[in-house]
This record gives structure tokens, C-alpha cells and sequence, in this order.
């Protein structure tokens, strides 16, 4: 009964807010203290009593009375951090006032003439004497956000406490060490204290308090040149918070230290609810928010996995202010990296986990967020990359973003997923380790919706980006440049490639070579220039392994011999584009041998109706998230120098590479009326005439004949002579000379950064249900659509 009353209560101070036109004196403690002193309500209770629209209308109708609540809150919060909240009701009165702060931010961030509200100091409110005056002079954002972080590290409220203390003795907040208190063991530290419920529970309204004080950012439209820092991140994240270091070990820990399946007890998590989970979630959101921070604008101390400075204290280049950007990039560790690795590697594979027994292990969510938080790793520190590249626990990672990419590539709610897993395998894709790794056969039978084959992670990965390119919904289609860009890139590397593969391979370069998907759009012949390299590099530099490649090659001849004599004519053109028409679809299956797929495997189902998702600002062109690099003899890179852009007719691209200019191309080719392009035969020939096509042709030239020869002898209509022969074959001396591998790796870049923040708050946005923090606010941000 005490519970409904002190809801009732609670209620009733709400409505008396709403009526009162007059201010309320910030002294009048009867009146404020209902709101908190009292009351034992839920956050989601909070969210019930305090519903939007009266939000809304105390801040238009009684703008005084909003402010004072704010202020009077967040100085509960103050004395709770300041007292070390040793009372049960001191520990209720910040609970209260941190689920109020977090109902009411929203509405404050979606006003624009409110934003600067907590950037303000609040004048003369309720100080009893004038003592400490400057101390109060801080904006109450700042007030709010310290004492949060004095809140995190609070003894036996958050935090276990040291001393069996008597209540004389009890710790005192101010000299307390808060790295002698990091919440799991880890990353440079070692002990991990005994597990709490209520200290987990207490920790994450904290938590999320501070993602909705993080949260104006979803408030403002994106920008790209504006930089923007995000204030209450960039406070957070400096000097002025003495617990920035370990509350960043405490977050990365927690994270990394999660075992959802626990002691591996099939239906442990129907028995027992998992209190930690909620708590991993979000610091694994607080934690990527924090690490928002273009890298493309700042010199990160760590460019190549070496500090800048003279010596390791980076006493030359300061890095980043933000001291989470800073600190993840200083991890140097191996067995701090193995830490992270291992603990990321076993959550995002935890979806895949099957099991004879339905639904007897947990499954996570929240594989978004830490597929954001291991792009934040590689981005900011190098050290880490090469690491995570140096042994096949790279697969741990590879392996469950295919099953991801593939599982997403029908669900248009899922496109953002789409495209953090294929950024993240460009990003790795630029390291030859990579591409080493990729030959490691595979083995581990993850169930998904793809042709059985038997062979390396290479096949896994061809097979899985074919199944995308021809299976997946239309919006994927800029993502077909990045997915071949990555086969380009891992292509010199692949010792041996499945005969399955082989076909996939030559089945995209038929779909892609049809002349109507050449002449219907101005970049679509660059996908055919990526295949082809892909074939040019394998036959260079790992003939002797791909028997079954070069024999599909020689199978598919004709496509070849297509393309060098592609017309050029308008009469062909034309009639290219008419057959267009009457076929919608750029990329039958048909050709395609599908062959059954994996046991246990579902398909690829697209979004229930009525799911919600939140748009994306638009990603960069592959010329413009890449920067082209040649591999040099000894395996290092020399970065090459991007083709001027002025000269749209005489460039000649390094070996057939789709240049900036030909983009151009769409000006000066004839404009229809409607003002749509539409190809020219000077734009046909443009390309046509830097098709790499001379070392195919030669192989063609030299092995066609052989194995004809090889047929009419034997009466072969089997395969397995043919291969054999083409096992021991050579033509060495009789290729033309190896072109130089190109590799084109990611660079950071404004444009991706704004694409990381829109994506990274979307799924914050749409995973926070429980309560609906920012549901039904005015976000900037992004739109939320429904499926």
C-alpha cells in the first residue's frame, strides 16, 4: 500500500507543476521534496507519472517551474555525491531525482531555446549563505555531470565498500582513490569484486542518466562541417572528471568481461534473470558515445601503431582531449588486448550459438553497439589492429559479421547493420595479414542460409557477399562497390578457392557485363573493373593453387570475349537500354548453381511491418572512403597519388581504375530532356578501352587449346582430368609482366564520421524501450521511419 500512496503523491506534485502559473519559490522544500524525498517509484513509474505532453506544457506555460526542477534536482544529485549517500534515503532521493532528470532532458534538448539552459549558472537559487559562491558558479551541466561520476563510484551504493566500516569510519567521498573501485577486473586491473545486484542496478540509472545528458547530440540536424563536439561528452571526457580513467576501465571491463551464458547451463537464463546484461548494455552504449570523435580532424597519437612523440608519454602530440579517445588509444598490452578480443569475439558470436536445445542459450542484442565499439578500437589505436590481424582470432570477429551481413541483407530496417559489418571489413581488408588469415579453412559449421562448399574463410566470405549482391533489397546497391573492393583487396593473398566460389565469382561478372546493367547507370562498369582485377591479381600471383577458379574461367570464356567486343554503336546502346525494360531485376539467380543450404539454416526474412527504423545520412563513394596504396616488394605500401581531377578526357587511371573524373562524365554526356543521364559512345569507349583484360585473354590463348586437345583425346566430359591438368600446369613466362597489387584501404573521413554518429544514435534511439527515453521527442537527428 505504501508504494501506491507515494505514487499517488508523486502524482499529485506533478499536477500541482502543471497548474501553478505562479513560480515556486526554489526555498519552498515542501513542495520540491515531493518529487523526491518520499517516494519508491520505478523508472518506469517515473515515465508513467510524468506524462510528455505536461512536460511540454510546464516548460512553454511555467518556464520558471521547469527550471527550478532541474536545478533543485540536480542539487540533490550534488549532495548525494557530496554526503557519499550513506542513508537508504539519501540513496532514494538520487534514484528519484536521476529517473526525473532523465524523463524531462529530452524535452529540454528538442527546445532550441532551452538548450543552453544547463550551460547557464542559476542565479542566486536557493544558496543559503553566500560561502561557497564560486563553487556554485558552475554551469549546472557541469555540476550534473561530476556528480555522476562521484555517484559511479559511491561505496556501498555502486561500488562495494573497503572498510567493514562502522558508520564513523565511513569512507570519505573526496579522498577516495575511484581506481582502487573499478567495477570489473581487466584492462589494467586485476581484482574482480564480488558481483551485487542492487550496485548493478544503481549503476546503470546512473548510466543512463548520463547517455540522455549525452543525448542533445540526437537534437541537432547533422552537420558535417560542423565538427561537432558534443559538450556534455567533451566535459565528461576532461581533466575535470578525476574519474574519467577508471570509469573507462570500469565501462571497457564490464563490457569485455560479460559472459552471457554464464557457467554453461542450458536454460540458466530462464532461471536466474541476468541483472548484468541491462548494466553491459549500457556501458557498451555509454562507452561508443563517448568515443564519438572524428579522427579524421585530429592527430591521433597513434598512426601506425607507433606514438608520433619522442618517447611513449606523448608528451608531443597531446592526442585527443577526450581522455576515453586517449586512453583506448595508449592499450598496448597483449594480454589487455587478448582481454578485449576474446571478450568482443565471444559476445558477437554468442547470436550464432546453436544448440540442439531451442532457446536454451541467451541471446544477446545488443551486437550492434560492440561491432561500433571494435570499429572505435581499430580506428583510434593501431596497435590493436595489428594485433587483432596477427592471429586467426581475427576469424572470431570475420565469422559472426558474415553471419550478420548475411542474416540482415532482406530486412530494410537493418541496412545500418549492413553497413558498419562491410566497413569494418574494408577496414581489416586493407592489411595483407587479412588476407592471409582468410586461407585458414573453415570449419566451424555456423548455420546460414549459403550453398554447402568445403573449403577456406576466403570461400565463406565470396560466397556470403555473392548471396548479398544477389539476394539482398534494392538499398544495398552502394554497398556492391565496398563488398568487391574487399575481394580486390584480400584477392593476391587466396591460395586455394572452392570450385563453389569460382562460380559465384563468374556469376557476378555475367550479371555485371550484361550490356543493359553496363549502359543503365554511370559507375556500374567499375564493378566489372574490380572483377576483373580480382581474376588478374589470383592468375599473377596465386595461379598454381586455383585449378578450379582458371577452369570456371575458361568454362565462362565467352563473357570475356563480351566484353572486348562490347558495341559502342548508339543503335546498341539503345537497344541495350530497351532490354532493360522488360528486365527489372539486375541479377537473376539463374546461372547461379544456389545448391542446398546449410542444415539448420533460415532464410533471410525482411522487416516485420511496422518495424521502426532510423535513416542514415548518406556514406562517402568507394574513391572517397579509400586511398589507393601500392604494394611494394617487400610488402610495404606506398601511398599513390590521386589522379588530378581537372582533365575528365585525357586521365588515365592506374590500370583501369573507375576514376573521380569518369564520375564526372555524367555532365558532359548527353543530358536527356528530362535531365537524366543516359550513355554516350564517347563515355562507352572512355572505359571500354582500360578494360584489364590483357592477362586473361593470354591465359585463354595458351590453355583453351590444351584443354580442347585434352577433351578430343580422351572424350573427356569429366572434370577431374581437366583439373588435374590445370593443377600442374604453369605460365610462367608466358603472362605478362605482374602489375604492381594495389590495395585501397579506408581513410577516415568527415562524411563517415557524421555516418557513425547518425547510425550509432539510431540504434541507441530504437534498442531504449524500457522506458521510451527519447520516444516521441523531436529528434533532428535522423527520422524514424517505419518499415
Amino acid at each position: 500500500m505504501g508504494s501506491t500512496d507515494s505514487k499517488l503523491n508523486f502524482r499529485k506534485a506533478v499536477i500541482q507543476l502543471t497548474t501553478k502559473t505562479q513560480p515556486v519559490e526554489a526555498t519552498d522544500d515542501a513542495f520540491w521534496d515531493q518529487f523526491w524525498a518520499d517516494t519508491a517509484t520505478s523508472v518506469q513509474d517515473v515515465f508513467a507519472l510524468v506524462p510528455a505532453a505536461e512536460i511540454r506544457a510546464v516548460r512553454e506555460e511555467s518556464p520558471s517551474n521547469l527550471a527550478t526542477l532541474c536545478y533543485k534536482a540536480v542539487e540533490k544529485l550534488v549532495q548525494g555525491a557530496e554526503s557519499g549517500c550513506h542513508s537508504e534515503k539519501e540513496k532514494q532521493i538520487v534514484l528519484n531525482c536521476s529517473r526525473l532528470l532523465t524523463r524531462v532532458l529530452p524535452y529540454i534538448f528538442e527546445d532550441p531555446d532551452w538548450r543552453g539552459f544547463f550551460w547557464s549558472t542559476v542565479p542566486g537559487a536557493g544558496r543559503g549563505g553566500g560561502e561557497d559562491d564560486d563553487e556554485n558558479a558552475r554551469p549546472l551541466a557541469e555540476s550534473l555531470l561530476l556528480a555522476i561520476a562521484d555517484l559511479l563510484f559511491c561505496p556501498d551504493f555502486t561500488v562495494q565498500s573497503h572498510r567493514r566500516s562502522t558508520v564513523d569510519s565511513a569512507e570519505d567521498v573526496h579522498s577516495l582513490d575511484s581506481c582502487e573501485y573499478i567495477w570489473e577486473a581487466g584492462v589494467g586491473f586485476a581484482h574482480s569484486p564480488q558481483p551485487n545486484y542492487i550496485h548493478d542496478m544503481n549503476r546503470m540509472e546512473l548510466l543512463k542518466l548520463l547517455l540522455t545528458c549525452f543525448s542533445e547530440a540526437m537534437y541537432l540536424p547533422p552537420a558535417p562541417e560542423s565538427g561537432s563536439t558534443n559538450p556534455w561528452v567533451q566535459f565528461f571526457c576532461s581533466t575535470e572528471n578525476r574519474h574519467a580513467l577508471p570509469l573507462f576501465t570500469s565501462l571497457l571491463n564490464t563490457v569485455c568481461a560479460y559472459d552471457p551464458v554464464g557457467y554453461g547451463i542450458p536454460y540458466n537464463h530462464l532461471l536466474f534473470s541476468d541483472y548484468r546484461e541491462p548494466l553491459v548494455e549500457e556501458a557498451a552504449q555509454v562507452l561508443i558515445v563517448t568515443l564519438d570523435h572524428d579522427s579524421a580532424s585530429s592527430a591521433s597519437p597513434t598512426v601506425d601503431g607507433t606514438t608520433t612523440g619522442t618517447a611513449m608519454d606523448d608528451a608531443d602530440p597531446p592526442g585527443p582531449e577526450n581522455l576515453f579517445v586517449n586512453y583506448l588509444s595508449r592499450i598496448h598490452r597483449e594480454e589487455d588486448f587478448q582481454f578485449i578480443l576474446k571478450g568482443i569475439a565471444r559476445l558477437l558470436s554468442n547470436p550464432l550459438l546453436q544448440t540442439y536445445l531451442p532457446n536454451s542459450t541467451k541471446k544477446i542484442q545488443f551486437h550492434q553497439e560492440l561491432l561500433v565499439l571494435f570499429w572505435k578500437l581499430c580506428d583510434f589505436n593501431k596497435k590493436f589492429l595489428f594485433f587483432v590481424l596477427k592471429s586467426s582470432d581475427v576469424l572470431d570477429i570475420l565469422v559472426p559479421i558474415l553471419f550478420f551481413l548475411n542474416d540482415a541483407r532482406a530486412d530494410q530496417s537493418r541496412v545500418g547493420l549492413m553497413h558498419i559489418g562491410v566497413f569494418i571489413l574494408l577496414l581489416l581488408s586493407g592489411e595483407r595479414n587479412f588476407g592471409v588469415r582468410l586461407n585458414k579453412p573453415y570449419s566451424v559449421r555456423v548455420p546460414m542460409d549459403i550453398p554447402v562448399f568445403t573449403g577456406t574463410h576466403a570461400d565463406l566470405l565470396i560466397v556470403v557477399f555473392h548471396k548479398i549482391i544477389t539476394s539482398g533489397h534494392q538499398r544495398l546497391q552502394p554497398l556492391f562497390d565496398c563488398l568487391l573492393t574487399i575481394v580486390v583487396n584480400v584477392s593476391p593473398y587466396l591460395k586455394s578457392l572452392s570450385m563453389v566460389t569460382a562460380n559465384k565469382l563468374l556469376h557476378l561478372l555475367e550479371a555485371f557485363s550484361t550490356t543493359w546493367f553496363l549502359f543503365s547507370a554511370a559507375q556500374n562498369h567499375h564493378l566489372v573493373f574490380f572483377l576483373l582485377e580480382v581474376f588478374n591479381n589470383i592468375i599473377q600471383y596465386q595461379f598454381d593453387g586455383n585449378s578450379n577458379l582458371v577452369y570456371a574461367i575458361i568454362r565462362k570464356r565467352s563473357v570475356f570475349h563480351q566484353l572486348a567486343n562490347l558495341p559502342t554503336d548508339p543503335p546498341a546502346i539503345h537497344k541495350a537500354l530497351q532490354r532493360r525494360r522488360r528486365t527489372p531485376e539486375p541479377l537473376s539467380r539463374t546461372g547461379s548453381q544456389e545448391g542446398t543450404s546449410m542444415e539448420g539454416s533460415r532464410p533471410a526474412a525482411p522487416a516485420e511491418p511496422g518495424t521502426l527504423k532510423t535513416s542514415l545520412v548518406a556514406t562517402p563513394g568507394i574513391d572517397k572512403l579509400t586511398e589507393k596504396s601500392q604494394v611494394s616488394e617487400d610488402g610495404t605500401l606506398r601511398s599513390l597519388e590521386p589522379e588530378p581531377q581537372q582533365s575528365s578526357e585525357d586521365s588515365s587511371p592506374a590500370k583501369g581504375e573507375p576514376s573521380q573524373a569518369w564520375r564526372e562524365q555524367r555532365r558532359p554526356s548527353s543530358s536527356s530532356a528530362s535531365g537524366q543521364w543516359s550513355p554516350t559512345p564517347e563515355w562507352v569507349l572512355s572505359w571500354k578501352s582500360k578494360l584489364p583484360l590483357q592477362t586473361i585473354m593470354r591465359l585463354l590463348q595458351v590453355l583453351v587449346p590444351q584443354v580442347e586437345k585434352i577433351c578430343i583425346d580422351k572424350g573427356l566430359t569429366d572434370e577431374s582430368e581437366i583439373l588435374r591438368f590445370l593443377q600442374h600446369g604453369t605460365l610462367v613466362g608466358l603472362l605478362p609482366v605482374p602489375h604492381p597489387i594495389l590495395i585501397r584501404k579506408y581513410q577516415a573521413n568527415s562524411g563517415t564520421a557524421m555516418w557513425f554518429r547518425t547510425y550509432m544514435w539510431g540504434v541507441i534511439y530504437l534498442r531504449n524501450v524500457d522506458p521510451p527515453v527519447w520516444y516521441d521527442t523531436d529528434v533532428k537527428l535522423f527520422e524514424i521511419q517505419r518499415v
